[in-house]
């Protein structure tokens, strides 16, 4: 397991150092690129997407949001409750004013409803083409994936920069697999890997 903590570490430093070697003018062509693109499936009338506020030079969801919010989707964001424990989800209507959460990411106020997502958009720091994915090391998405997918269907799409892209993602057991990446040059669908 140290090896491939290690291994992890390594590569999820070089994909956030390509990723930060973008220019802001490509971060935002390609958000814009993957929210002209949409999503990859059919979105049910009111099925609820939690999006997440961008950090660090993340792909910007906002465009993408904003345009499933046009076609009937309500919106959530994510918040974090505790480490080791899943996401909570609240809902979010683009121009809501966000507060600062326990570690600093924006969220929607403590009043806003709590929904369960259908579709999760999941930031990430690297990605493979068998659907694995490397966050920050918190483990956040991973638990939250476990915690919905034991009662509710919840569809991970990842959205990221090509050039995350990695040859391959040490996955353990508890990593969860995303259905889709989406980047700025093409949609990646794992669900028959």
């Amino acid at each position: 397991m140290k090896a491939a903590q290690h291994t992890k570490q390594q590569l999820r430093a070089a994909a956030l150092a390509a990723r930060d070697a973008l220019s802001e003018e490509a971060r935002s062509a390609a958000a814009e690129a993957i929210a002209a693109r949409g999503l990859p499936f059919a979105l049910k009338p009111g099925a609820v997407v939690s999006g997440y506020a961008p950090i660090r030079n993340e792909l910007d969801p906002m465009p993408l949001m904003r345009a499933l919010a046009g076609q009937g989707a309500r919106l959530a964001l994510p918040v974090v409750l505790a480490r080791g424990h899943s996401l909570s989800f609240r809902a979010y209507a683009p121009g809501d004013r966000l507060t600062l959460g326990a570690l600093g990411i924006p969220e929607p106020s403590p009043v806003a409803a709590e929904l369960v997502p259908d579709i999760m958009l999941v930031p990430l720091a690297a990605f493979d083409r068998t659907g694995h994915r490397i966050g920050y090391g918190g483990g956040y998405y991973d638990y939250t994936f476990s915690h919905l997918r034991k009662s509710h269907h919840v569809v991970g799409v990842g959205l990221g920069f090509a050039v995350q892209e990695t040859e391959e993602v040490p996955a353990l057991a508890h990593d969860a697999a995303l259905d889709y990446v989406l980047t700025e040059r093409e949609t990646l669908d794992f669900r028959s890997i």
